[in-house]
């Protein structure tokens, strides 16, 4: 508390409980410097997909620590495990792609492709087009520019979002959508709000359009039936690039190995980060088509070379073990393992929607999320002075699981090498939360008639 400040944690409780310190991992538990054992429901930050404690990714790390044990990729230097890495994703992309460019964190990673299309457009004689579209909720990062691509009310504190950034509608169907309108009908009404923005805008100015296949930190919202087909023909139709965040859909969490293949989307860039490394170290990766590489050197003749990159951008160490990760994910089993318990997940998940105080559970693949409501029928929340999902993430921990609160919801990510009867186990954990939590509400309902 003396000398670390800490990001995106809730300063009140904070101040409260003070910090929690974790020491050790093994599998998908993590121990606490009191020797409290936890089941980690989210997998750090959706990351730490292999578990706590791989010795692949490690013996990969320091292997690659002994060789080479740092490097960078300016003035057209590179190494190995580089090169390796950036052929291995475009040989499993979802769609044909062209040149890898690495960063250091989704945030990065997400600034480098806007980045990248507005050099291409200044190059290209109209540098006007530089307005970005992104969503409501919609979460991208932590930097001044992608801060102000996250659709969240809490960046206001910096001023942001900055100018040329644009917001059409979050696609949350149980959330918004009318009466008696199915997803598809929601779906193609979203749409049509879309080409009225790019219509008010101008299409002249519109630069691209980012979304994530599936909304993490706003939620974990799916998108509705027939969503991204809808969206992406309105971007066909006035030529605008798609940049598809898969920073934490990417490489297997939705039960496809891409969230693009998941809900079809056809990306001019992709972002991917956080199953990467499995949390082992950060790395980014910026995916481009052909057309993008095209643009790209086009407008680089003035320049004579791409004016962006970072000192440890495609670090040796963290493109070993990233090509770990990925072998692991797609021929070590881990994937296999999330298409074999995603079900039994979607299963469990779903049957809390019972529950007194859910009023949505939903997911797709290997994560999901709760929502929680004071009513029902009405879909109200509980009043915000309640904290009622930090209140149930901090009963959560006394029965040994972490979980994530975020606004009215909480959710679930676990790591992929999580087994059905561990997951028996996270939401055996989770019922007795809520009905900690519900019977200490009732209660208090009580004493107060009385």
């Amino acid at each position: 508390m003396k000398s670390f400040l800490h990001g995106f944690s809730h300063l009140g409780t904070l101040e409260e409980d003070g910090p929690h310190i974790i020491s050790r991992g093994e599998g998908i538990y993590v121990e606490d410097i009191h020797g409290r054992r936890f089941l980690e429901g989210n997998s750090g930050l959706w990351n730490i997909v292999a578990g706590f404690d791989n010795k692949d990714l490690i013996e990969a790390g320091c292997d690659q620590l002994r060789r080479l044990g740092a490097y960078h990729a300016f003035f057209g230097r590179n190494s190995e495990p580089a090169v390796a890495l950036a052929e291995r994703l475009l040989e499993i992309a979802p769609v044909p792609m062209s040149k890898v460019f690495f960063a250091n964190s989704g945030s990065e990673a997400n600034d480098t492709a806007v980045k990248i299309l507005w050099m291409i457009n200044h190059g290209r004689g109209r540098p006007e087009r530089r307005k970005i579209i992104s969503r409501e909720l919609a979460y991208h990062g932590v930097t001044t520019l992608t801060a102000s691509l996250t659709g969240k009310d809490y960046n206001r504190v910096f001023g942001l979002p900055i100018a040329d950034i644009l917001f059409t509608d979050c696609p949350h169907h149980w959330r918004d959508a009318e009466a008696g309108e199915s997803e598809e009908d929601y779906s193609r009404r979203l749409a049509g709000n879309l080409e009225r923005l790019v219509q008010i805008e101008d299409p002249s100015t519109i630069a691209g359009f980012i979304a994530e296949p599936v909304m993490g930190a706003g939620g974990v919202i799916p998108p509705p039936a027939g969503y991204f087909a809808a969206i992406q023909s309105v971007l066909r139709k006035y030529d605008i690039p798609l940049i598809a965040d898969e920073v934490v859909c990417g490489l297997g969490r939705t039960g496809q190995l891409w969230g693009s293949t998941t809900y079809g989307i056809k990306p001019d860039i992709i972002v991917t980060s956080k199953c990467l490394t499995a949390g082992y170290f950060p790395l980014s990766a910026v995916i481009i088509s052909q057309e993008i590489e095209a643009g790209l050197i086009e407008a680089a003749t003035e320049v004579e070379e791409f004016p962006h990159g970072f000192t440890t951008g495609a670090h040796p160490v963290g493109c070993a073990i990233a090509l770990k990760a990925v072998e692991l994910i797609t021929e070590g089993g881990l994937f296999d393992n999330v298409v074999k318990v995603a079900p039994h997940f979607q299963s469990r998940l779903r049957a809390l929607s019972d529950h007194p105080m859910i009023g949505e559970a939903r997911g797709i693949g290997l994560m999901g999320a709760l929502e929680i409501v004071a009513d029902k029928i009405r879909k109200t929340p509980f009043p915000a002075e309640l904290d009622i999902t930090e209140r149930i993430a901090r009963r959560a921990l006394e029965h040994g699981l972490i979980i994530r609160p975020l606004a009215q919801a909480v959710i679930f990510a676990p790591p992929f090498v999580i087994t059905r009867e561990e997951i028996d186990a996270l939401f055996d954990r989770v019922t007795l939360t809520l009905d900690d939590i519900q019977s200490e509400f009732a209660s208090r309902s009580a004493a107060s008639i009385a």
